[in-house]
């Protein structure tokens, strides 16, 4: 029941929060609700971990005339991330309160629904649960973009609803194919679905109808246009969503869908779809050096580190699906952090364009060391949390292509390059008149950023933890399942 209640209860909590009036009791019970979600996912990451009596699954019958049912469950992937979904969920809630936002009610209730959501499809074990979650998720994103973004709001919404919708489709167009390949009576049920047998067009054209779906989420060169204006253009917390939450859920769409039913599609096409993540590294990274707003940045330099994370995924080795899995939970935390970070030098001075700031570590110390050490895990350094999951990223990819893992290592260079010359413009040399009156973190900022640093170094020196946790599940899809070499 435990995973049942991870997702009836932030949409209890999303539907009681519209019945809220005051701007500071719409804050505190938001916060609240989605500390709690979290203490529950604790709980069953506990239970799962160290017990083994946990139960996760849940199933009941829903449509059982269509073979559709309730049917959720949590294995190590899947609760690793929704891990990572609770753990940013009340820290996003938090970056929050700065802001003060325009019907509140409707502002906080979004963010709860579409927690709910994405949970719905890390745990989703039916195809039809999985696709009406993927569906759902969209939706506050959508609204998040539109009520609350910047002056190009409407077109920017727009490009993004017609991208992810259209990849949608090619998603429930594969799944319908699949449902009626199921022996009578039909099912959308994982295990049904996995154990399909298709002939060597049917896995080509369905491996590209989820390719398309997953890599616009992702996203994944050339799908990726739609993501810096939607990165920049929305609302800090709607760029946390998507950037820390939701890309996660089109990775999860190709371990938990694309390799279990296409695998054979993707040992004869996955090396092209391989050279487009590996391009998208090197293009994005390219774009990010050049980039003068640091939320754009922000944009290519996710651009560059999920490709990095799709071309392990699409190696199909053990040491990249394994470095994939907890390169999702870093990058999720990093660029939490980072978003965190430049939207209060935003609120502070007026601005995110770096050739207007400098001098910030002198007048806001602690801000400037946050930015750092957050900055450092995005950059791979040794002993945080993003050089575990690109090191077995490269290893993996290695294993797979010397060549191309050493055209896929060029992200951590390039990531060093840009991501430390922004350090330098915006908090090194001198004050200007913009930065000089800057005031350093508050306590509730100091709050917000605290957990992740904490992440981030535990992450680097203990990645046994959370690398345990999704072996067995790796080596399910690629070995006794599949026996893909």
């Amino acid at each position: 029941m435990l995973t049942v209640t991870l997702i009836l209860l932030p949409l209890a909590l999303s539907l009681i929060i519209l019945l809220l009036k005051e701007q500071r009791a719409i804050r505190q019970f938001a916060l609240a609700g989605a500390v709690v979600e979290f203490g529950i996912s604790v709980v069953a990451f506990i239970g799962y971990k160290y017990s083994g009596q946990y139960n996760l699954f849940y199933s009941a019958d829903w449509l059982t005339g269509l073979g559709v049912s309730l049917k959720f469950g949590m294995e190590g992937i899947s609760l690793l991330l929704v891990m990572l979904t609770t753990f940013l969920a009340p820290i996003i809630i938090l970056a929050s309160f700065n802001h003060s936002y325009s019907r509140p009610s409707a502002f906080f209730s979004l963010i709860l629904f579409m927690e709910m959501a994405m949970i719905g499809v890390f745990t989703a074990s039916d195809g039809l649960m999985f696709y009406i979650f993927w569906e759902l998720a969209l939706i506050p994103a959508y609204f998040i973009c539109a009520v609350w973004g910047g002056n190009d709001r409407i077109r920017i919404t727009f490009k993004f609803f017609i991208y992810t919708f259209t990849g949608s489709l090619f998603m429930l167009l594969a799944l319908i194919y699949l449902y009626f390949k199921t022996p009578l009576p039909h099912s959308f049920d994982f295990q049904w679905l996995y154990a399909v047998s298709l002939n060597p067009a049917e896995q080509i054209w369905i491996f590209l109808a989820f390719f398309i779906a997953f890599a616009i989420k992702i996203p994944v060169f050339p799908f990726h246009t739609w993501q810096p204006d939607t990165y920049t253009g929305t609302p800090a917390a709607g760029s946390m969503l998507l950037a820390g939450i939701m890309l996660k859920m089109g990775i999860y769409g190709m371990i938990r869908w694309m390799i279990p039913i296409c695998h054979d599609a993707m040992q004869q096409w996955g090396g092209i779809v391989l050279i487009l993540a590996i391009t998208g590294i090197v293009y994005a990274s390219l774009i990010a050096v050049r980039q003068s707003d640091m939320k754009r940045l922000m944009a290519y330099s996710s651009i560059a580190h999920v490709g990095l994370i799709a071309a392990g995924v699409l190696t199909m080795t053990t040491y990249a699906m394994q470095g994939a899995v907890i390169q999702m939970v870093s990058h999720g935390i990093n660029i939490v952090g980072l978003f965190i970070v430049i939207d209060l030098i935003e609120q502070r001075t007026g601005t995110r364009t770096i050739s207007d700031l400098g001098g910030i570590a002198l007048k806001a110390p602690r801000l400037a060391l946050f930015f750092m050490v957050i900055l450092l895990g995005s950059v791979a350094l040794p002993l945080t949390n993003g050089f575990v999951g690109e090191f077995l990223l490269l290893l993996g990819i290695f294993e797979y292509s010397a060549i191309f893992a050493a055209v896929a290592g060029l992200t951590i260079i390039f990531s060093a390059v840009y991501m430390l010359w922004m350090f330098q413009r915006t908090m090194l040399g001198k004050s200007n008149a913009k930065t000089e009156n800057i005031r350093d973190l508050n306590r509730i900022e100091m709050a917000t950023l605290i957990p992740l640093v904490i992440l981030i170094f535990w992450i680097g020196l203990f990645p046994g933890i959370f690398l345990d946790m999704a072996l067995p599940d790796v080596q399910q899809i690629l070995f006794f399942v599949f026996d893909i070499p």
